[in-house]
């Protein structure tokens, strides 16, 4: 899988993950363990796809 590729898959899961959160606090009593739990993994998603963007950075510069 391409790094653009995978960069999609992760994208589309932390969107995912967004939806749920907000939905999640839209409820009258929201879980808070589980809106811990979803905005962690939301957090996860986008560190990787931070790093995964300073990786395509650093091939860019290589290079060039």
């Amino acid at each position: 899988m391409s790094l653009q590729a995978h960069y999609a898959v992760i994208e589309e899961k932390h969107h995912k993950l967004k939806t749920l959160v907000h939905d999640e606090l839209l409820r009258p009593s929201p879980d808070l363990a589980m809106l811990q739990t979803l905005k962690k993994q939301k957090l996860l998603l986008k560190e990787e796809m931070e790093r995964i963007r300073q990786l395509e950075a650093q091939r860019q510069q290589e290079a060039a």
